[in-house]
């Protein structure tokens, strides 16, 4: 089975990645042998990381839980391992690559809803080709999807090597992609809470190319058990 990083995330979390036939690897240090990386939803990212002062609404930070995900991030794009990023995830995945984050926005926070707004997605993105939506295979067009959300920050100036793909009604970023990765998307919604939506195809996409990568991984270990042989054998 595929096997993925969740240091941090609830039962929701793991219910959706056993969905998709993924095993979520918990209290993790590391993503060596592990086959992707999932960063969840949680508390507000440090303001710190990205040179700003705390806002009054913003939530006290978690040291630990930062400087952890941050240096699992950087390990699995360094790997170049698959990376879904979930609401918080999308944050920090853009304040961990240099950008910046609104502190506070109203009218994003409907926990109990389920299709709260539309968001447009880009023509020709992977979020548009992962959930399949008819308008993003036409040039020029963005495809309206209806998402949940329960957020209060969202990003403001887009780290360098991100590609916006969804932005809500009001301009909010929805949707981040970074090309020329095998598999980095962030969405700033919660597509964990709706097993029954499309959004599952988030989960189905993340395994796929966390098992590609596994694959990957294990072609080049023969290569590297024959050098690590003739390097016995000089010595």
């Amino acid at each position: 089975m595929i096997r993925v990083a969740l240091p941090f995330g609830s039962g929701t979390y793991r219910k959706a990645l056993n969905a998709a036939n993924i095993q979520p690897v918990e209290n993790v240090t590391t993503v060596a042998g592990i086959d992707g990386l999932l960063l969840a939803g949680g508390p507000d990212v440090d303001p710190a990381l990205y040179g700003a002062p705390r806002h009054p609404e913003t939530e006290p930070p978690e040291h630990a839980r930062d400087s952890l995900e941050i240096a699992l991030l950087r390990e699995a794009l360094d790997r170049d391992l698959p990376v879904l990023a979930i609401c918080r995830g999308l944050q920090l995945l853009n304040a961990a690559l240099g950008g910046t984050l609104v502190q506070h926005i109203v009218g994003h926070q409907c926990p109990k809803v389920q299709a709260a707004h539309p968001i447009a997605i880009a023509s020709h993105s992977r979020l548009g080709s992962i959930l399949k939506l008819e308008g993003a295979e036409e040039a020029d067009a963005a495809e309206e999807y209806m998402v949940n959300s329960r957020h209060h920050q969202c990003v403001d100036q887009v780290a360098s090597g991100l590609l916006v793909t969804a932005r809500a009604p009001d301009n909010v970023i929805e949707a981040l992609e970074m090309p020329g990765k095998h598999f980095v998307l962030a969405v700033q919604w919660h597509p964990e809470d709706r097993a029954a939506w499309p959004d599952r195809k988030l989960f189905e996409a993340f395994r796929d190319a966390a098992r590609l990568s596994s694959e990957r991984r294990a072609d080049r270990l023969p290569t590297q058990k024959c050098l690590a042989a003739d390097a016995d054998e000089r010595r």
